[in-house]
């Protein structure tokens, strides 16, 4: 299988790439069973696993990205192409995504990898004889591909997968105020906020002082309008950060590119309307094992082909097939 994707004609522009799911795609219906981890400072993940509960079947865990959670299209329509092909997968649920508001002050952001190497080490404890890997989209994408950087050879998975990745965090969050990207950043910041307020709301509801004074002392919300603000106010002084640049910095997934030693496939289009061109990495930037698919069209996960009446999905058609590749190839 290559990366032979042709954009759907009725589809050709990247904003409609990328919101024709969120608005019109039935979302696959799974049964799936929900576990809940909890994490050594009393937080807790949500986990939720499809496909078949065998020892040896490989296992895929799905990242999601931004204000999404396990139930986003792109993740459920992934689960159910793995599990067409005898492959088990888990959907994570990043801090306080599931739907429910999670237990501390902080939450997840673009860097959040110990959480990532906290699942993994459950999910090896757990199916120690299947073959592991992972797919990050988006925010998660970031996530895990920083993560494969830091840990080498030691990451624990046989393959991986990134899609529409922001490499460079402190110029996507500068893409994103342009033009008609300001609608997406207008409605990443109502669910930005909402997931702060949530979370104050439940401290109060629950008497916690501590931790609601923690939220409280970030100061008033309504004046936040861009990423630059959150990321400045909320997300760094939440999660050890100087300010949004030391976070840009330390948690933009570019910088760890090279370092990377498990097979990689990034897939990416140049017309994403949250990633400016030069953000994509070159090639030379890359590990020997990291191939990076850049395609003319495809907005932000979306890569959507097929015809009006029946439209496809590239990502849930390459990127398992991708996978079983990697597999044989061992």
């Amino acid at each position: 299988m290559n990366g032979n994707f042709q954009p759907a004609w009725w589809l050709r522009n990247p904003h409609l790439q990328t919101l024709w799911s969120a608005f019109f795609r039935q979302a696959p219906q799974l049964q799936r069973q929900r576990e809940r981890l909890w994490l050594e400072d009393g937080d807790f993940l949500d986990l939720d696993w499809y496909g078949p509960h065998t020892a040896e079947a490989p296992l895929v865990l799905v990242l999601h990205g931004l204000t999404g959670s396990s139930g986003s299209h792109y993740v459920l329509g992934l689960q159910q192409a793995l599990a067409a092909q005898g492959w088990a997968s888990v959907g994570l649920n990043w801090r306080g995504c599931s739907g429910e508001a999670n237990l501390l002050p902080r939450g997840y952001h673009s860097g959040v990898s110990e959480d990532l190497a906290t699942v993994i080490r459950h999910l090896q404890a757990t199916r120690p004889m299947a073959p592991l890997h992972a797919v990050g989209y988006s925010l998660g994408g970031n996530v895990l591909l920083k993560y494969l950087g830091e840990t080498a050879e030691h990451s624990g998975l046989q393959a991986a997968v990134a899609v529409s990745v922001p490499f460079r965090l402190d110029q996507c969050a500068d893409r994103i105020g342009i033009g008609f990207s300001r609608v997406y950043q207008a409605h990443f910041m109502r669910e930005l906020l909402a997931y702060v307020r949530d979370k104050q709301q439940r401290f109060r509801d629950e008497g916690r002082r501590e931790p609601l004074a923690a939220l409280e002392n970030l100061g008033q919300l309504e004046d936040m309008r861009t990423f630059w603000d959150f990321d400045g106010r909320v997300t760094a002084p939440l999660h050890g950060f100087a300010d949004a640049d030391d976070y840009y910095r330390r948690a933009s997934s570019r910088y760890f590119l090279g370092a990377i030693r498990v097979r990689t496939l990034l897939i990416q289009a140049a017309d994403d309307p949250f990633v400016f061109r030069h953000s994509i990495p070159a090639t030379d930037e890359l590990s020997a094992g990291t191939t990076l698919e850049l395609h003319a069209r495809g907005g932000h996960v979306g890569f959507i082909e097929g015809s009006l009446r029946r439209p496809a999905f590239y990502l849930e058609r390459r990127i398992p097939a991708w996978l079983a590749q990697q597999l044989k190839g061992n």
